[in-house]
């Protein structure tokens, strides 16, 4: 029976793995970066200042999410909904600060069609876009499972689950915005 309560979840398990696989995508992504800023024809430029507002949005969501993972804890459904729906929204407020900040981009000649470090740029921030939405729609998913009617176990797997994976988009972002202000 000890052994038992000390297997991880598969669900916790099966994110780690795919937490993995992102890490890996995304080392992927900034060694070519590396490797291509040896060319010629590299243009450095300033990252859009929006997204390091985009920023305090994320960080501001992952304190959101935590509170909600602590409410849920205690049975506070009320609180938790309000929490989580507050983490979602976030995650699309810094979804939309990314994509302006791409309009930005574009409005300053930087277009994905252009300099090789300019695309690296629109190809990496968004892949994390995308990571973010798959967030949004896991905390989507908890917001509904939280109005259910007949809830008969409370489990705080799922939204374990959810606050890890959006940490890690978290902190992604965070290593992300800090690689490419400094390797330019």
């Amino acid at each position: 029976m000890s052994a038992q309560r000390n297997k991880i979840h598969p669900h916790k398990y099966s994110l780690w793995i795919a937490m993995g696989s992102i890490t890996m995508m995304f080392i992927g992504f900034t060694s070519a970066y590396i490797v291509k800023r040896a060319q010629a024809n590299w243009r450095v430029f300033e990252l859009p200042k929006i997204f390091w507002l985009s920023t305090v949005v994320i960080l501001l969501s992952s304190v959101t999410i935590q509170l909600a993972v602590h409410q849920f804890k205690q049975r506070q459904m009320i609180r938790y909904r309000q929490l989580i729906t507050l983490t979602a929204f976030l995650g699309v407020v810094f979804a939309a600060l990314q994509l302006y900040g791409f309009s930005d981009m574009a409005a300053h000649g930087l277009k994905l069609d252009g300099a090789v470090s300019v695309s690296f740029i629109y190809v990496i921030v968004a892949m994390h876009i995308l990571h973010v939405l798959g967030g949004v729609v896991a905390l989507l998913v908890m917001f509904f499972r939280a109005f259910r009617k007949n809830v008969k176990v409370y489990s705080p797997v799922g939204i374990e689950v959810a606050a890890t994976y959006w940490h890690f988009v978290d902190a992604l972002w965070i290593y992300l915005l800090i690689f490419l202000s400094v390797a330019r």
